[in-house]
């Protein structure tokens, strides 16, 4: 059974840094490609940042860029998001997935996407 179990969400105020877990069982690193996903409430879930080949050249989306973080432990088999300077628009639940394709090509989401797992909430609010 595969399953992708988010945690490290909370609440945090405008500026605040929170650090996303995501463990993987089922499937391992060296044989999916996984990212971030998020959904803000009333809006479609999109992507955030995911990992490319040995872990290089990650894709973050725009919003993202110079704030966020995305990196791995294969001997964990676990993936994180580093969330700093956090701003109100980014309140969603954050999902990890995994991907045998690339997901960078993609912008970390697209219908097909193999699995992703239960999310962890994360509410940036003064």
């Amino acid at each position: 059974e595969v399953q992708l179990q988010a945690s490290g969400g909370g609440l945090v105020q405008p500026g605040g840094s929170l650090r996303l877990s995501c463990v993987l069982s089922g499937v391992t690193l060296d044989d999916y490609y996984v990212g971030w996903l998020r959904q803000a409430p009333g809006k479609d879930r999109e992507g955030v940042a995911c990992l490319g080949d040995s872990d290089e050249d990650p894709y973050l989306v725009n919003t993202a860029k110079g704030r966020f973080t995305i990196s791995a432990d294969h001997a964990k088999n676990e993936v994180y998001l580093q969330l700093n300077n956090l701003r109100p628009e980014d309140t969603a639940v954050y999902y990890c997935a995994a991907d045998q394709m690339d997901l960078r090509g993609v912008g970390c989401i697209y219908a097909g996407i193999d699995f992703w797992g239960k999310g962890t909430l994360v509410t940036v609010s003064s």
